[in-house]
């Protein structure tokens, strides 16, 4: 059985835009996603596709992030982010969907699994099932992921495309 999968804010925005939220399932179970990130996601308004997708996919399971660590403090992150770590901090093999670079450097220093939107396509695409990681990653794009020319085709070289 996989390791849960606690996911930021940006995934989901993008995700749910583009639709390929049901690929976060693939990365862990469950897939939960922090109160926190819940009321920042929740700002946009109920018209909003991540807002309806939260509402909508009962595989989404909202947790309380817990207290802050005091060792995520230095890394100056928004309270999204802070929460997401924290709940992974706390629930040890949990994997952290982060595209923020901060985050995810904080992720890496503190030795937490983790990777962002175009890990989670590389691995679809690895596995089968989308049958093209460069049109995911274009639309991904598009919704609002910040993903440079350079890494986007470094990536699609690891999957031959």
């Amino acid at each position: 059985m996989p390791n849960p999968l606690v996911v930021n804010a940006s995934p989901v925005i993008v995700l749910a835009k583009t639709g390929f939220l049901d690929l976060m399932r693939i990365l862990g179970d469950p897939v939960v996603v922090p109160t926190t990130v819940v009321n920042e996601i929740q700002q946009a308004g109920h018209n909003d596709p991540a807002v309806q997708a939260l509402a909508q996919n009962s595989w989404i399971r909202v947790v309380d992030p817990g207290v802050v660590p005091g060792i995520l403090q230095p890394f100056g992150l928004d309270p999204g982010e802070e929460a997401v770590l924290s709940w992974a901090l706390a629930n040890p093999g949990a994997e952290a969907l982060l595209d923020d670079q901060a985050a995810r450097r904080c992720a890496k220093a503190l030795g937490l699994p983790h990777r962002g939107c175009l890990g989670l396509i590389i691995v679809a695409k690895q596995q089968g099932i989308i049958p093209a990681a460069r049109s995911a990653l274009e639309s991904l794009r598009q919704a609002g992921l910040r993903l440079t020319d350079r890494i986007m085709n470094q990536s699609l070289k690891l999957v031959g495309e």
